[in-house]
């Protein structure tokens, strides 16, 4: 059932950098209303003077549900709590934004996504990248370059202070090419729009601060059923190089694009939040040769004037949101995609540990 009239009152779980962001966007998007933040620290007093103050503040999420009876939740917490906090909104009725991932495993995730059905409730998941008109256009120039693709693609942050706790504590839970990993899982196949079959992965771990058993630098392989391939890298620590830490490429028989972001890929900016979703322009290479095997068309330089900074880009997730609770989406491919990104991700994270490929 759709929601059009009264303004849709949200309970904000977490006031991290991604719960704050989106706090800010409820605040600024005419239709939604906050009813209460949530968080075990003291961020959520942080967050609400950010917001001016006056909002309804709790330690507890269990009692701020029972009190505020939001229409919508929004979990930005550590992924170690997204599957029993979702559960929770939707057994309260609630409709549901949460980042990414959906959960910690895939049969958690999975239990998410079939109680929102038999709740007739929606979900959104954060895949921030799916609301970035130039990853838009990446994927969309990806698929006029035929098959099979090469995609190739990574973030290495070279993170220090405060996103070195950050990335500590998500390590608790998670290994970098889960965590981050889904998102670039999720754009190889939109691009291939081909059946995932087999994944190859390996992992190092690199520093004591994190649980024995994980690791802070992985690299993913992906094989297609059209024959693409794909393979993503990323690794969190004050260890980590910011060498080519930011590449985004694919390459098909007629070509290739690549995101080149000078600004974005400077020196110092690896662990910047703003500077992960930052494309700038996009080069396109045309595989054209005549006799002479001589290149007959040049390269192409689109330069993207719409470049949404992370807090304008939360600000059309919940546009997306909003509008997707008005006009009664159907969101079972979303969640669907979503499952379907964290099961790739799981099946490298066992590749990892286990040295063997694993077949999907």
């Amino acid at each position: 059932m759709s929601l059009q009239k009264q303004s849709i009152r949200v309970l904000v779980v977490g006031c991290g950098n991604m719960g704050a962001s989106h706090a800010i966007a409820y605040q600024s998007t005419e239709g939604f209303e906050i009813c209460g933040i949530v968080s075990t620290g003291k961020s959520k007093e942080v967050l609400n003077e950010r917001l001016g103050g006056g909002y309804a503040l709790f330690n507890d999420y269990a009692e701020a549900l029972n009190a505020t009876k939001p229409d919508a939740v929004c979990i930005s917490t550590y992924p170690d709590t997204h599957e029993a906090f979702a559960v929770m909104a939707l057994e309260a009725g609630c409709h549901v934004f949460i980042e990414k991932p959906l959960a910690d495993t895939v049969a958690g995730a999975q239990r998410v996504a079939d109680l929102a059905k038999e709740k007739g409730k929606k979900v959104v998941v954060g895949y921030i990248l799916r609301h970035h008109p130039s990853w838009e256009k990446f994927v969309e120039i990806a698929h006029d370059l035929g098959r099979p693709l090469v995609m190739r693609m990574n973030l290495n942050q070279q993170s220090h202070g405060v996103m070195w706790n950050v990335h500590r504590n998500l390590m608790k839970s998670l290994s970098p090419i889960v965590d981050c990993g889904v998102h670039y899982i999720d754009v190889m196949c939109q691009m291939t729009r081909s059946k995932p079959i087999q994944v190859n992965a390996i992992g190092a771990r690199l520093t004591d601060d994190i649980p024995e058993g994980n690791y802070n630098y992985g690299q993913l392989q992906i094989r297609f059923e059209d024959g693409s391939v794909g393979w993503y890298e990323a690794g969190w620590g004050p260890m980590m190089s910011e060498t080519a830490f930011f590449v985004k490429d694919v390459i098909g028989p007629k070509g290739c694009v690549s995101i080149v972001a000078k600004e974005a890929g400077s020196v110092g900016k690896s662990d910047n939040v703003d500077s992960h979703t930052k494309t700038e322009s996009l080069r396109v290479h045309y595989a054209n040769i005549d006799e002479n095997n001589a290149f007959t068309k040049p390269d192409e330089w689109i330069n993207l004037t719409d470049e949404p900074d992370h807090q304008e880009l939360c600000n059309r997730e919940q546009r997306f949101f909003l509008k997707a609770l008005q006009e009664d989406l159907d969101l079972t491919d979303h969640l669907e995609d979503a499952v379907n990104s964290l099961r790739i991700a799981f099946a490298c994270d066992e590749s990892v540990k286990t040295g063997l490929p694993v077949m999907l």
